[in-house]
Parts: structure tokens; sequence; C-alpha cells
């Protein structure tokens, strides 16, 4: 099976730029971090088939939000479909609240990185109401426990970048990472070919997530 190969794009900077948007070095070169989707190796370790990705053509809102920014990814997932379904699934939308969406990161860090945006288009903390703050804290805090059981998830880094300089690769529209981590996650292939596997499809996770996400509701009285 072919491997697939997913860049991020950088500007050439004399240092690597991490997750949190800080400068690291590796000796007297820039290494360009790369990804190996290797979906096939999830079905390896659970002992079934995973299916690939399906792709195909983002669909075209019915209807966006006011204010809404219409090149802004997370704007387009938050906008009303008459395929709802189809087009959560297009758009990599995990869950929606009344102000606030979980999304997959479609470049991942990690496997399961992802992403919690409020609604609106907004870019900096303070335009943030209170009632979307506390629902962004009560998602962050639902899929780490989401995650942890989904995927065996060790540990998190949490991290909000604040404008283009702090890293923000879209400042007009804050979002908070959640990255899952796990013992020894730093092996050889990150450290030494500036290269990430990433052993799960985007629409297998996004499946699975989306199951979890119903069976917390039917908990709910």
């Amino acid at each position: 099976m072919p491997v697939l190969f997913a860049r991020v794009a950088r500007p050439k900077l004399p240092c690597r730029r991490g997750f949190f948007g800080v400068g690291t070095r590796r000796g007297k070169f820039d290494v360009d971090e790369q990804r190996i989707w290797a979906p096939w190796r999830l079905g390896y370790i659970a002992g079934e088939q995973v299916a690939g990705e399906k792709e195909s053509a983002p669909p075209e809102p019915a209807a966006w939000l006011p204010q809404a920014e219409p090149s802004c990814f997370m704007c387009r997932a938050a906008a009303s479909y008459e395929r709802d379904t189809e087009a959560r699934r297009q758009n990599q939308v995990v869950a929606v609240g009344e102000h606030v969406q979980v999304l997959l990161n479609r470049y991942p860090y990690t496997n399961g990185h992802l992403l919690i945006a409020p609604l609106r288009h907004v870019g900096q903390l303070v335009d943030l109401t209170d009632i979307e703050h506390l629902e962004a804290m009560h998602q962050l805090g639902q899929f780490t426990r989401l995650l942890s059981q989904l995927i065996s998830a060790e540990g998190f880094n949490v991290g909000l970048n604040l404008g283009k300089v702090a890293g923000a690769g879209v400042p007009g529209h804050l979002h908070w990472h959640l990255v899952p981590r796990w013992q020894g996650d730093n092996n050889f292939m990150p450290t030494l070919a500036g290269t990430r596997v990433i052993p799960q499809s985007l629409d297998a996770l996004w499946e699975g997530l989306v199951e979890a996400v119903k069976a917390e509701e039917r908990k709910e009285p």
C-alpha cells in the first residue's frame, strides 16, 4: 500500500516551528516535519479492517452564520447544510453545541488531534462571551475523557495560539488544540526523520468519536 504524505505549508525560517509556535532547531538545518498516513496499521492493531478516507469536494452551505468568513474552514463547518450529516462528515465536525464546535485537525500532530472552536468568527479571547468560554472548557474536558476511552490516550497537550505571530493558522477564528499523547510517542521517526506516523484515517476516527458522543447523549437524563 502506498504511503501518503501530508505536508503543512511553512515559511522558510531558520528554525522549525513546533505545535505552540516555538521554534526548534535541529543542528544547522530546518527540518520540515512530515506525516505518514498509515490507517491500515489501526486495523492490524485492532484486528479488523479499517476503510480508507473518502475524498470529495467540500459541500456548499445553505446558509452562513452572521459575520462568518467564507474562507475560514471553521466558519464553513459551522454553517447550515441541506444534508447536515454528510456535511459534518466532510467538514470533519465531531460535535456541535449551542456556541462551540469540535472538529478533527486535518493535519494532526498525533492521532486524535482535535480543534475546539466557537461557532462565531472571533479571534480574541476577550471577545468571547462567558457562555462560549464555559462551553469550550466543557468540551475540552469531555473530549479528554472520550479520547482516553476511545484511543487509550495517556495524556494531553491543550494549546491556544492567539495571533499570526504566535503561530495561529487562522488568526481570525480562535480555537483550542487538544492533542492526545502516549508514553514514548516521540520515537525515532519524529526525532530523527522529522516524520510522524498517524495510524488511523480521519474518517475512521470521525466515526468513532461521533458514536462516542451519541453514546454520551443517550446516558443523559
